[in-house]
């Protein structure tokens, strides 16, 4: 059995891998949830639930179960209807928002590697399904969409651990209408890792837009812009890494490109932000040497082609990577300095001007994003967060410091609100409980973000970049002295020679302090800021907006004062929200597919706090609501508490609990709010609340298509009405009727749908009779759609097994643009005549003004003119040529007779038909009349006791002899009985009209 088919196991109650929930899990060790992953991984189920959570193991390979059809499974679903699924946690956020008019969240987590950013994307794939339509909803669906190939390309790169690596966070709100529908957007990053764009480790890249318009620039392109071959470039040939498995560099350039069309940036703009990367790469390649103590370029050639890039004079730019000002101050004056600088400061110059170009076009890209998806005001929102995993290299340094405090921050709020907050709540509200110990990671959150007693790792990082004007190892020996002497005793600290250990929740990191004063600077000098401020490219300027004021005052900023802002302003949004969690694991190093590493997976398993959350789900109550609130979402259920309850909330609770038949030991009440234990009772409230909803709607439907059926019929009756008006009689019985459309019940007939196309909507069905060249009448069954005209028919099968057996047969489809009209006489009859390319249809229907009018309608859609209709009271039809018989035509004259039934009389070539006077031609259809109107569907059905007449009898046709042509069922494979075949009793007959 494939893995699609063995993926849908609980709908089709087939094989099971493990437990889906492994809060049921029979013993809850860190060895029986790994192995529980395991076994579930082996078989390809990728997704396992902790009650609300979900872990998530990277597949390493494209899994079946991401389509339509899994789409229509999950969609509006209770958790456990279908096996666990992104989607199905999605359809709850989703469905959460609308119900509770609560902003949400989800919170990916996992170290590098482990699929959060995969997860991130199916996330947006499915909202974007499910959500509403319209053109701004669908524009704001694109940009949402086609952002994650943009920001992947100048965000994302190949790392030891991960090929295609996030190296930047973000939380991205999708803002919604009342409706549901996405009408908005805002993208918030952080933490870009901008010391990838001059520097990487062995097997690792350079991010991922610089290989992509290496592969894919156009001949013009690399003419323009001097592109040459990876390795030509000093900032992407230091780790000798230029492709990667699986990743087509020259396609992903063409998404990159359409992706910036998308969210509204034009070709010309998008030229200059390649003509950016590519002026990066140039002024990577710029070198110095020594010179008497001082650095001077050492090629100058390679300064022009950075500078014509960048828009900037040549000459200026060896001169501001080579020197600087510097402001002294002396008693209260100040002045500048011209400072020259040695190599290893020229190049410490030229890579934080990199830096600075590089992420202030990335902060422009997504600037460029939240503009185009910008709305005045927000109402409801979905945040999904994906940020860096937890890292640990063999070297560690101020990136991977700054990376795994945010990670710390982030398991923080796991820990709060999942055992926490949970325990702690159970015990205000008095609930029955009984403690589960946790490790609260809180006590490492503060060693690194402490202001005070005992100052934090980066109070004292920032205090030593404010003091120690010493750059490189100097500063970093003096950090680490202080450190030692500020938190040296905590207990999740240690030093070493050269750097320190911090215990996170994740498992030790040992820290190299080597750069991380000089990197937590983070200074883009003025010198270089004037620099790029006399650009001639308007667009470069616009990327650095600065008013340099050479008085200011005050400590700047760091990078990790900004990092420790980011990430409480970020955990404040979080719980601003109703949080959701899907927690990533790395099944192994090697990035295979079914590559299971045991060892690694338990540690995964232990610093996530998988066994402490299965506790606590598993002692604790899957939901809670505070009293006035449950009330409201299931009052409906009861007829006490809807609309309102009037009395006391809690009571409100119970007897609604009680009115359900919930048992007892499934819900404890709070001193707020009611607790209940097991998912399955909450699905079977909100089965029950969908049920009473449903019934509702649909006597509300009921309702509204009645409304809407009785305009629908007035203007079809107005436009028939109309089309007849002063050129045909009309029947009195028949002149208000209702329209009914579907005659002969087509979706309980199989039989006769099978000619029509799969989603082809049906305007008319119904059984006619056809006259052939003899005038012999045969039933039939005429359909029309909005393309085609049917004309269904019934032979014997004369061969085969089913030989003897009576089948339905296409006799003919007419594509309405070849109709080339419609033919009708001037009295009351019921005969019309569809004219054709080769052969005309002469028929007769009870509810040929109803198809007629129907028929014009469709006409005029399809050929932007109306159907040519002819009234006259001498017709002739084109009949098909056979064998030696005659084709030619054959003629139908009508003439006054008297009664309302039409009088056939055959001879040779012509059918004379007879009927008396009907109401004037100018009689119209009023609204009195309409309301008595009856359709034939109204009639009470026939039974054995009274039979009703056969279907071609209600036609109304009575032979010139006096005999009534009966097209019995007695006779199914001719389908028609021959003129003479008994008298016409049947009363039903003589008074059913049109």
């Amino acid at each position: 059995m494939g893995s699609k088919e063995r993926f849908h196991w609980q709908s089709h109650n087939v094989k099971q891998s493990g437990v889906d929930d492994m809060v049921l899990l029979p013993q809850i060790s860190e060895d029986a949830i790994a192995g529980n992953l395991r076994k579930r991984f082996m078989d390809d189920y990728i997704f396992t639930y902790i009650g609300s959570v979900l872990i998530s193991v990277n597949p390493f390979k494209q899994m079946p179960y991401f389509t339509d059809r899994e789409i229509d499974l999950y969609q509006g679903a209770a958790q456990y209807e279908n096996p666990p699924h992104i989607y199905a946690l999605t359809d709850n956020m989703y469905r959460n928002m609308l119900i509770d008019c609560e902003n949400q969240c989800v919170i990916i987590s996992g170290e590098s590697g482990a699929g959060k950013t995969v997860a991130a994307k199916y996330i947006m794939g499915y909202i974007s399904k499910v959500s509403g339509g319209g053109e701004k909803v669908q524009h704001v669906k694109d940009i949402i969409l086609q952002s994650n190939p943009l920001l992947e390309a100048f965000g994302n790169a190949k790392t030891v651990r991960n090929n295609n690596s996030s190296r930047f966070g973000k939380y991205f709100e999708i803002q919604f209408s009342r409706g549901g529908e996405p009408d908005g957007g805002k993208i918030s990053n952080f933490l870009l890792e901008k010391s990838r764009v001059v520097m990487q480790n062995e097997n690792e890249r350079n991010f991922h837009i610089y290989y992509q318009l290496l592969e894919g620039a156009s001949q013009e392109q690399r003419q323009n812009l001097g592109l040459m071959t990876p390795d030509y470039y000093y900032y992407l040939n230091q780790s000798d890494t230029y492709q990667v498995d699986g990743t087509d560099d020259r396609s992903d350039f063409g998404e990159t490109l359409s992706a910036m069309q998308v969210i509204g940036i034009p070709p010309s703009a998008q030229q200059l932000v390649l003509q950016l990367v590519a002026g990066i790469l140039h002024l990577g390649n710029i070198s110095f040497c020594e010179d008497g103590n001082y650095a001077r370029v050492e090629s100058v050639d390679l300064l022009a082609f950075p500078a014509y890039l960048l828009g900037i004079d040549s000459g200026r730019l060896q001169e501001k990577l080579t020197s600087r000002k510097m402001d002294s101050r002396w008693g209260g004056r100040s002045e500048s300095i011209d400072v020259t600088l040695n190599v290893e400061q020229a190049a410490y110059t030229r890579d934080a001007l990199a830096k600075g170009l590089y992420a202030r076009l990335f902060d422009f890209l997504v600037e460029a994003i939240n503009r185009a998806m910008q709305k005045p005001q927000e109402e409801y929102s979905i945040g999904v967060l994906d940020i860096y995993g937890f890292e640990i290299f063999q070297k560690n340094g101020f990136e991977q410091f700054c990376i795994n405090f945010v990670n710390e921050k982030l398991q923080q709020i796991f820990i709060e609100l999942t055992l926490k907050a949970e325990q702690e709540e159970y015990v205000q509200e008095g609930i029955r409980w009984t403690p589960i110990q946790y490790f609260n990671n809180k006590v490492v959150c503060d060693l690194i973000e402490n202001k005070l007693s005992p100052p934090g790792i980066m109070s004292v990082l920032d205090d030593v970049c404010a003091t120690m004007h010493a750059t490189g190892g100097g500063a970093d020996q003096t950090l680490l002295q202080k450190l030692q002497a500020a938190v040296g005793t905590h207990e999740h600290f240690n030093s070493w020679s050269a750097g320190f250990v911090i215990h996170h929740y994740a498992g030790k990191v040992s820290y190299d302090v080597s750069g991380f004063c000089e990197r937590n600077r983070d200074v883009l000098f003025s010198d270089l800021i004037e620099l790029m401020q006399t650009s001639e490219q308007a667009f470069l300027r616009m990327l650095f907006p600065e008013k340099l004021d050479g008085d200011k005052k005050g400590r700047p900023s760091t990078a990790g004062s900004k990092i420790k802002k980011q990430a409480n302003d970020l955990v404040a949004t979080l719980k601003r929200c109703t949080p959701h969690y899907i927690r990533c694991i790395k099944p192994n190093e090697t990035k295979r597919p079914r590559d299971w590493e045991e060892n690694r997976v338990k540690h995964q398993v232990e610093y996530l706090g998988l066994k402490e959350n299965i506790r606590v789900r598993r002692a604790g109550f899957a939901y809670r609501r505070q009293f006035a609130k449950f009330l409201q979402r299931y009052a409906i259920l009861t007829p006490e508490t809807w609309p309102r309850w009037r009395g006391d909330e809690r009571q409100g609770v119970q007897h609604l609990l009680r009115a359900v038949n919930m048992e007892p030991d499934q819900y404890q009440m709070g001193s707020t709010k009611v607790f209940v234990k097991n998912p399955e009772s909450l699905f079977l409230l909100e089965e029950m609340r969908e049920r009473k909803f449903d019934g509702f709607a649909r006597t509300i439907q009921k309702a509204w298509r009645r409304h809407v059926a009785v305009r629908k019929y007035e203007e079809m009756r107005e436009e028939a009405s109309n089309i007849l008006l002063n050129k045909k009689e009309r029947r009195r019985n028949s002149i208000n009727r209702n329209f009914v459309g579907d005659y002969l019940g087509l979706e309980e007939r199989p039989e006769l749908r099978q000619f029509l196309g799969k989603r082809e909507r049906v305007d008319f069905a119904d059984s006619v009779t056809k006259y052939d060249r003899r005038f012999k009448p045969i039933k039939r069954d005429l359909i029309l759609t909005p393309k085609c005209v049917y004309v269904i028919g019934r032979e014997k099968v004369k061969k085969g097994p089913e030989k003897g057996q009576v089948r339905e047969v296409l006799k003919k489809k007419v594509d309405i643009q070849a109709l080339r009209g419609v033919s009708l006489s001037t009295r009351q009859d019921d005969f019309f005549i569809l004219q054709e390319d080769t052969a005309d249809s002469f028929l007769e229907s009870v509810f040929k003004t109803e198809f007629v009018s129907l028929l014009c309608k469709r006409f005029e859609e399809a050929t932007r003119r109306p159907l040519p209709l002819t009234f006259s009271d001498t017709l002739q039809f084109r009949v098909k040529k056979e064998g030696w018989g005659g084709g030619g035509t054959r003629s139908v004259t009508f003439s006054r007779g008297s009664g309302d039934l039409s009088v056939l009389k055959v001879g040779g070539r012509t059918l004379t038909v007879s009927v008396g006077d009907g109401l004037p031609k100018s009689s119209k259809p009023t609204r009195k009349g309409m309301a008595k109107g009856r359709s034939r569907r109204s009639t009470p059905a026939p039974t054995r006791a009274a039979p009703g007449p056969s279907r071609a009898c209600r036609g109304s046709a009575v032979w010139g002899n006096g005999q009534c042509l009966v097209l019995a069922d007695p006779s199914p494979s001719l389908g028609y009985m021959a003129p003479g075949a008994g008298p016409c009793t049947n009363t039903w007959a003589k008074t059913w009209t049109n």
